[in-house]
C-alpha cells in the first residue's frame, strides 16, 4: 500500500489565469513517474493535498475529468502562504501531490436521472470535473438532461471561460451563465444564482441537483430546490472547505461522528440534517 504521508512528484507543465484579478489559476501537473500516475485513480468530486516543498501543502478539489488522461489539474484561489507559493510557480517546476482523497460525486446514483449542477464563483472547480465527466463521449449516455446554472460577482470572475463557450454551442447542455452585476460589454444574463435557479426551474422528476458554492448562495438556493420539489436525498453537495491532513488523522474536519475527509466530503443534504446543530 502507498505511503499516504508521502506526495508524488509532478511537474507543473500548464498554467492558466482564470480571472482579471489575477488571484485565480488552473494548474496542470504531469506525474514524474508513471507508477505514480496510474496509482492516482480519482473520480469527479475527490481533492487532493497539493504539497510545496518548504512551505506545506493545502487540500485542493480536482478540477479535471479522469476522461482526461495524462494529467490532472486544480484551480487554486491565492489565499495563504502554500497557495501564494503555488502562484509564483512558473511551467517546470516540480511540487508533490497527494491523494486522491475523499469520496467523490455520487456517479452510480447519478447515472440514469436528470442533472442539474448549480455553481457559483470559485467553488465551480470540482462541478467542472462532473461536468466534462458526464459530457465524455463515452458516459453521455448514462445520464439525463443535464442542467448548469453558474454564477459569479461580475464577467471577470468567471472561469473556464473557453470551456463555457464550447459548452454553450452543444445541444446536450442547457447551460446558463449568470452575473450579478454586468459590465458594458457583457451580453449575458444578470442576476443572483438562486433567482436563475427560480427562473429556470428545472423540474424534479427523476432529477438530482448537485450544489457547490459560497455559503450564502447555497443557504438562499435550497429553498428555490424544495419549492421545486426536490427532496433532500436528492440534494448533494460538498464541504471540501473543512479539510485539513486528508486521511482523518489530524481531527480537524471531525463532526459529530463523521470525519469529512473520510466520510466526505461529499453529501446529500439528507445526511448533513444527522450532523450536529452547532455545525
Amino acid at each position: 500500500m502507498q505511503n499516504p504521508y508521502i506526495p508524488a512528484p509532478v511537474e507543473v507543465v500548464k498554467i492558466v489565469t482564470e480571472v482579471d484579478t489575477k488571484d485565480i489559476k488552473t494548474f496542470r501537473f504531469a506525474f514524474q513517474n508513471k507508477e505514480d500516475e496510474a496509482a492516482f485513480q480519482y473520480l469527479p468530486g475527490q481533492f487532493a493535498e497539493l504539497s510545496i516543498f518548504g512551505k506545506g501543502e493545502s487540500p485542493i478539489g480536482i478540477a479535471s475529468s479522469p476522461t482526461q488522461p495524462g494529467y490532472v489539474e486544480f484551480t487554486v484561489q491565492k489565499a495563504g502562504v502554500v497557495t501564494s507559493a503555488l502562484h509564483e510557480m512558473e511551467v517546470g517546476a516540480v511540487m508533490g501531490i497527494r491523494g486522491p482523497l475523499g469520496n467523490s460525486w455520487p456517479i452510480d446514483f447519478l447515472a440514469g436521472k436528470n442533472i442539474v449542477i448549480v455553481g457559483g464563483g470559485f467553488a465551480f472547480t470540482t462541478l467542472r470535473s462532473l461536468i466534462n465527466y458526464m459530457i465524455d463521449d463515452r458516459n453521455r449516455s448514462r445520464f439525463g438532461k443535464i442542467t448548469v446554472i453558474y454564477g459569479a460577482r461580475n464577467p471577470g470572475l468567471l472561469i473556464y471561460k473557453d470551456e463555457l463557450a464550447a459548452w454553450a454551442k452543444r445541444d446536450d447542455i442547457n447551460l446558463n451563465v449568470t452575473v450579478d452585476k454586468g459590465d458594458a460589454d457583457w451580453k449575458g444574463r444578470e442576476g443572483f444564482v438562486p433567482t436563475v435557479c427560480r427562473e429556470v426551474a428545472p423540474s424534479s422528476e427523476n432529477a438530482v441537483t448537485v450544489i457547490c458554492g459560497p455559503p450564502v448562495m447555497i443557504r438562499f438556493t435550497l429553498p428555490v430546490f424544495f419549492e421545486l420539489g426536490f427532496s433532500k436525498e436528492n440534494i448533494i453537495t460538498s464541504l471540501e472547505m473543512r479539510m485539513k491532513c486528508g486521511i482523518g488523522k489530524c481531527g480537524r474536519c471531525n463532526v459529530g461522528e463523521k470525519y469529512v475527509c473520510k466520510d466526505g466530503p461529499v453529501f446529500s443534504l439528507a445526511e448533513l440534517d444527522k450532523l450536529t446543530k452547532e455545525y
